[in-house]
This record gives structure tokens, C-alpha cells and sequence, in this order.
């Protein structure tokens, strides 16, 4: 029977548990044990793709196309778990599911009730991760008290109930320091594991986020009034670099707790190498770029949470510190292109939806361009960098998409036959893992070497294939393509140190010990970059 890790957040949302999630996967597999992870969100959204990404974040897709919470790509990024649709559930997708089957006549005349038939639904769930699984680590989203996540905590309750010594709660919460007193308030965490006592839920583990460390006296008074052992009270401080938290928790013994309250062996040396030297590296490295990372949906950190890591990785292979100059689009187009790359040694274009800021980031492309700037576009980056090559390389002066403008008379980015008659928004895109064939002598070419790739897409609008011979004429470079030939992946232009755009999300496969091809390419251009601008 697999054992179970379940992980609470009181006080404050945002804390950080899908790292702190995703840090007791890594320890877990540092023992050699299997596991599977799930993120249980009680928003009523199916998924979040239908979100802002000033809502949510960015949306994090899976190799089989499911369109999920991006504390999903700290799972990938942290351990070697594969992450799928099941992976992720909503209370959209519970209750929607619970009703199907209702409409189907499957609860034979019952009354359908929250408990036990949306509980039943959730923990199933749970369980069905179990096969040749060790242990599974379930993050229920949302804070503790909450009325939305309360049928999830219930259903969690149930299962320590039923597998009482196969189970453990992980609390995550705040203490937070109060200047004007200068001191650490524990409170907060006291009224957080009350509330979770009041549901029937009594954690074993408190992981204390906290940006001050903790005293030995706090601790003890933490776990007097908390109801868990004194070494069991761990501090979760800040830290620069979230690649140091498993090595923080390990330090602290967190992976010796867990696996002494569900009754597994621990190893007594855990492979953890791999996280010291990536830790090494991001402490010493003695070289330095600044990348620019322009987009739509800069003002929030998480929008682009996947590129930001990728571009870490990219620093890791490289040995090499990331700085990223954050670039609102729309600044551009107020303030000019020059005023805002002026000091970067590289420029990233991520995906987005709508017109909103396109003009911005053409703008940033041609100076890319013309300037030999290393440029990497994803997503809406190819489609940007496919227009502006049309209007400013090929004379095509009202080059654009059809999603930014329905009658243009030079539609260089359009629907596909298939997605035009679509009329709903959710999960209808392109979306997961779709191959592609890399023409050898490439920058893509020699980045991942190999002819045959697999990578995930999450777009409705491709390259219009009518302009292939045109573009193709005047130096644009079609470096990757789907294996039929009828659809546009990779995009290179010649005479240039690093210009690559991929219609895919290359970021989604990055992990810290294994940095994907094109992210550590684009970082090491923009090192021998900035080595040219210092001579």
C-alpha cells in the first residue's frame, strides 16, 4: 500500500507550498522511493486556462495536454515524477464528474451530498496514483479555513482515517516578523492549526515560513501550543534561491520525520549530490547576463514562472548568475526600444493571447535583429518575430495575425481549418506534446542533437504556410517543422550569433539538473555577447 503525504496552508496564500511540495518529493526520491504527486485546487474553473494570467499565473501544460496549476512545474522541475492530467484536479472537475454520473444514473436514486459522494470522488482521486507508486504527496491549494477547500480537507481526513499509520500532515504557515516589536509573531500559525483542528486534522510536521530564524524557545512554543513534537517544528526561511529548500529541509531532517511517521526506512546517505552542486553553482558563479524578458503580463512574477526557472537552468548549465531585466511591452511602445534593451545581453519573448503590447515587442524583435542581439521567441515570440521579419525583411507592410486583426489582407499568423469553427474557449487550443523534425546544421540542431524532437504547445494561431516560400526567399530560416510538413515549429534567420523561435513552450521540460538545449544555448550566446560589448 502506497503511503500518503498531505500538505495544508494556513494564514497566508502564496507561501510557497507547491515548492515546499515539490522539495519533500525530491528528499522522498533522495531515499530511493517512487513517487506521484497531485495538486488539489477548490477553484470552480475546470482549469486554469481560461484564466488571466494576473489571476493565476502562468499555465502549465502537460505531455498529454492538460492544461494545469503551475505549482505542477515544480513538481517536473524537483523530482523525476512524471506529470499528467491526473495530476491536477479543481473542484470544477470533481463536481462536474460527480454530476455526469449522476445524469447517468450511476448513484442508483441516492442524494447526492458532499459527503460522501464529492469526498468519494476526491479521494479517489488520490488514490488512483497509487500503482507501483511508493508514496504519494497531495498539496491541497488554497488556505486552511476557506469555505471552498473544506470538501477536500474532509476527504483527507477520511483517508488518515482509513490508513491511519500510512499518512502524514504537513502544515505550512506563517510566522511573521513585526518590525515596530522586531519580533516573530506565532499566532498566526497557532490560529491556522486551530482552524485545521476544528475540520478533525491534526499535523504532525509544521513547516514555518518565516524570513528570520526561529529560536530554539520559539520552537518549543510553537509546538507546546500546536500539538506537534519540538524537532517536527521546521523552518522554512527565506532563501534566494528556491533550489536550496530540499537541502534546507534535509538539514533540518525533515525527510527522516516523514518517513520515521510512515513507518519507511530512511537511506543514511540520500542522493542529494545533484542539488549541492546546483546550489555551488548558484552561489559562486563568477560570470554574469542580464536577460530581458519582454511580455505582456510582466507585473506579476508568476505569468512567466516557467521561463524565469528555465533561464536559471540555462545559468546552471553555463555556470553563470541570471539577472532578468523585466520589460512591460507597452513600456516599449511609450519609451522606445533602445531606452529599455539598452543594457541587456539577451532578449526572451514568451507566449501571451490578444494585441495588447505586440506593437512593443516588434519593436524589441527588429532591434534584436538588426542589432545581433541573442533572441529567443516562444509562442507568441514566433509569431511576433514571423511579422516582423514580413513587414521589415519582405516589404509586406500589413503583415499580421488574425487574431490581432480579422480582415488584414496579409494574414502571416492564422487559424488552422480545424480551430476556426471552434466556439468554446477551455481546453480547445493546441495543446501537449507534438513531434517535430530539426533540419541538422541548425542552431536548434546542434542544441539538441537529435533529428526527432517532442515538445508542448498550448497556441491556436500557426504560421500561414501560404508565405513559406517568401519568407523562405528573403533568409528566414524554417529549421523545425511537424512531420508532415504543414506546420511551422523552429524559425532561424541566417547571419545571426543566436536568433531561434519555437511556436512550443520549450520551457515546460527544463529542470535545474537538466536544463533544456535551447534555454542553455540562448544563455551561453548571451555570454559571448556580453563579452563582445566588454572588449
Amino acid at each position: 500500500m502506497a503511503k500518503f503525504i498531505f500538505i495544508t496552508g494556513g494564514v497566508v496564500s502564496s507561501l510557497g507550498k507547491g515548492i515546499a511540495s515539490a522539495s519533500i518529493g525530491a528528499l522522498m526520491e533522495s531515499h530511493g522511493y517512487r513517487i506521484s504527486m497531485i495538486k488539489l485546487d477548490p477553484y470552480i474553473n475546470v482549469d486554469p486556462g481560461t484564466m488571466s494570467p494576473f489571476q493565476h499565473g502562468e499555465v502549465y501544460v502537460t505531455t498529454d495536454g492538460a492544461e494545469t496549476d503551475l505549482d505542477l512545474g515544480h513538481y517536473e522541475r524537483f523530482t523525476n515524477t512524471k506529470i499528467l492530467r491526473m495530476n491536477n484536479a479543481t473542484s470544477g472537475q470533481i463536481y462536474y464528474s460527480v454530476i455526469q454520473k449522476e445524469r447517468e444514473g450511476k448513484y442508483l436514486g441516492k442524494t447526492i451530498q458532499v459527503v460522501p459522494h464529492i469526498t468519494d470522488e476526491i479521494k479517489q482521486r488520490i488514490t488512483a496514483l497509487t500503482k507501483k507508486i511508493d508514496i504519494v504527496i497531495c498539496e491541497i491549494g488554497g488556505t486552511v479555513g476557506d469555505i471552498e477547500s473544506l470538501p477536500f480537507l474532509e476527504a483527507i481526513r477520511q483517508l488518515y482515517f482509513e490508513h491511519n499509520s500510512d499518512t502524514v500532515f504537513v502544515h505550512l504557515t506563517l510566522v511573521p516578523f513585526i518590525k515596530a516589536a522586531g519580533e516573530l509573531k506565532t499566532k498566526p500559525t497557532q490560529h491556522s492549526v486551530a482552524s485545521l483542528r476544528e475540520i478533525g486534522i491534526q499535523p504532525q510536521i509544521l513547516l514555518c515560513r518565516t524570513e528570520k530564524p526561529l529560536s530554539p524557545e520559539l520552537k518549543e512554543k510553537i509546538a507546546l501550543f500546536c500539538n506537534v513534537r519540538r524537532q517536527a517544528v521546521i523552518e522554512a526561511i527565506d532563501t534566494p534561491y528556491i533550489y536550496e529548500i530540499p537541502l534546507i529541509f534535509h538539514r533540518q531532517n525533515l525527510d527522516k520525520i516523514i518517513l520515521e511517521l510512515i513507518h519507511l526506512p530512511s537511506h543514511p546517505h540520500p542522493a542529494l549530490g545533484k542539488w549541492n552542486n546546483i546550489v555551488n553553482i548558484l552561489h559562486n558563479a563568477q560570470e554574469k547576463v542580464c536577460i530581458g524578458v519582454v511580455g505582456k503580463y510582466i507585473k506579476l512574477q508568476d505569468s512567466y514562472k516557467s521561463i524565469y526557472e528555465a533561464l536559471v537552468h540555462g545559468g546552471i548549465a553555463n555556470h553563470c548568475k541570471v539577472e532578468f531585466s523585466r520589460i512591460d511591452s507597452e513600456q516599449i511602445e511609450k519609451e522606445g526600444v533602445e531606452n529599455s534593451l539598452r543594457n541587456v545581453d539577451g532578449v526572451i519573448l514568451p507566449g501571451g493571447f490578444g494585441i495588447r503590447g505586440v506593437e512593443g515587442m516588434i519593436s524589441a524583435i527588429r532591434y534584436c535583429r538588426e542589432n545581433k542581439i541573442p533572441f529567443f521567441g516562444i509562442c507568441l515570440g514566433l509569431q511576433c518575430a514571423v511579422i516582423e521579419f514580413a513587414r521589415n525583411v519582405c516589404g509586406l507592410c500589413n503583415a499580421t495575425s488574425t487574431e490581432f486583426s480579422s480582415d488584414t489582407t496579409e494574414p502571416v499568423i492564422c487559424l488552422l481549418d480545424e480551430q476556426k469553427n471552434i466556439t468554446k474557449m477551455g481546453g480547445t487550443m493546441r495543446l501537449g506534446a507534438y513531434p517535430c523534425i530539426v533540419e541538422p546544421g541548425s542552431i536548434a540542431y546542434r542544441a539538441y542533437k537529435r533529428k526527432k524532437i517532442s515538445e508542448r504547445h498550448r497556441h491556436r494561431w500557426e504560421f500561414n504556410m501560404k508565405y513559406f516560400n517568401l519568407m523562405k526567399q528573403h533568409g528566414m530560416k524554417f529549421v523545425g517543422l511537424s512531420p508532415d510538413r504543414k506546420l511551422v515549429e523552429i524559425i532561424e534567420i541566417e547571419n545571426h550569433p543566436f536568433f531561434v523561435a519555437t511556436q512550443f513552450h520549450p520551457e515546460f521540460q527544463s529542470k535545474p539538473f537538466a536544463c533544456h538545449p535551447l534555454f542553455a544555448g540562448f544563455i551561453k550566446a548571451a555570454i559571448h555577447h556580453r563579452a563582445k560589448k566588454q572588449i
